[in-house]
């Protein structure tokens, strides 16, 4: 059976639904964290313990990632992306009734569980399907879907809830995922290449820490980490800085500030046929540099040069994410679906983590404070991929 090739109408019908995916997923998760400053209005809570109802779902989806990436190889590709989209789209209108922190928290964590089914079987999907040529645009074509997902989710959310309120926000969020995930079940070929297994316990912990053994992958999932665990930081309190005087900012206009991710649709394509020109090793340090550049561009105290930081920053994360996931789809020897949920559950985890632990760096030495917390890691994440670029790899050049 051939491979989905670029230029084909399986190619683009594959890279529509995934975007559709995407969109609806990162939409959803993303859809509280303008609404930050909001939240620790209503409920009375400090900005960090506000963060826990963005970093309860990230947790929980990172925990999730693990299992079910396993399900999928059990169950198949799209039908556990299909429930994920469905269940998590149905959560996120019921999350717009709570009436406390606690519920909020609550329905944030059932929509983490949920909403693991993409992100973890994607990636996987498109590693199975498309040709190894084709596989870096059609995974920066994906994550593009998710960076305009998450940049949407969160301008819908700060638009509604200026206007009306945040309950009607998050379930309106919640409607427009739903009809995503019709079009990405009606868009979505069948997988070609995907052979079932048998669900074992045992070989699935075996097989876990398997992956841990294959050269490089244990670097990525560490990028990963930090990656998220920076950007999270970054775009969890620019709300408050940007709230507070000297600058006074409406919600929806901070809202709006999330526009810049339209770089990052652009750069995870470009970046990632880049790195499939010139090589992975060579574009992945320059995207973790020009993210580098961009969060100390944003200590500027001029609103412009700050909003071109964050674009720079935005940048340079969505190419590096793009890049490095897409090396541990040609890393793993086996199981790929499970290489792919380790590395976001990394991914993840960082965002929850960085994302909470920030909270205590702003409230200490306010903006300037996360700034030199995410510089810390992009600083370790540049030198982990010049050590990993040094390594001969399947997958580098």
């Amino acid at each position: 059976m051939e491979y989905i090739k670029r230029g084909t109408s399986a190619f683009k019908n594959t890279n529509l639904a995934l975007f559709a995916g995407g969109f609806s997923t990162f939409a959803i998760l993303w859809g509280t964290q303008p609404l930050l400053p909001e939240i620790a209005r209503e409920f009375d809570v400090s900005p960090a313990i506000s963060s826990l109802s963005q970093s309860s779902t990230t947790i929980a989806l990172a925990i999730s990632l693990l299992i079910a990436g396993s399900l999928s190889d059990v169950y198949g590709r799209k039908s556990v992306m299909t429930f994920s989209l469905l269940a998590s789209s149905i959560l996120a209108i019921c999350t717009g009734f709570a009436t406390g922190f606690h519920t909020l928290v609550a329905g944030r964590i059932l929509q983490g569980i949920t909403l693991a089914g993409l992100p973890a079987v994607a990636m996987a999907y498109l590693g199975e399907e498309i040709e190894a040529k084709s596989l870096g645009m059609a995974m920066g074509l994906y994550i593009s879907g998710n960076s305009i997902g998450g940049m949407s989710g969160r301008i819908i959310s700060g638009v509604l809830t200026d206007y009306f309120s945040w309950h009607f926000a998050l379930m309106g969020v919640g409607i427009i995922s739903l009809l995503s995930s019709i079009i990405f079940m009606t868009l979505l070929p069948t997988s070609k290449h995907f052979k079932p297994q048998t669900f074992k316990l045992k070989s699935l912990a075996g097989s876990l820490f398997s992956q841990f053994k294959v050269p490089g992958l244990t670097f990525l999932f560490t990028i990963g980490f930090l990656l998220m665990g920076g950007f999270v930081s970054l775009y969890n309190y620019i709300g408050f800085e940007l709230i507070a005087p000297p600058y006074s900012l409406s919600q929806t206009v901070v809202g709006f500030i999330f526009i810049v991710y339209i770089v990052g649709t652009f750069s995870s394509t470009w970046m990632g046929m880049l790195a499939d020109q010139y090589g992975k090793k060579r574009i992945l340090p320059l995207s973790l540099v020009i993210m580098l550049a961009g969060v100390v561009t944003t200590l500027h105290p001029n609103l412009l040069i700050k909003i071109i930081g964050i674009s720079v920053f935005t940048y340079g994360f969505f190419a590096g994410h793009s890049i490095a996931s897409s090396w541990v789809g040609r890393l793993a020897v086996h199981d790929k679906a499970q290489a792919s949920a380790l590395y976001l559950s990394a991914y993840y985890a960082g965002s929850s983590i960085g994302g909470t632990v920030s909270g205590s760096f702003y409230h200490q030495w306010n903006w300037p404070g996360v700034v030199w917390m995410i510089v810390l890691l992009s600083l370790i994440s540049i030198g982990i991929s010049m050590r990993l670029g040094r390594r001969k790899l399947p997958g580098t050049i």
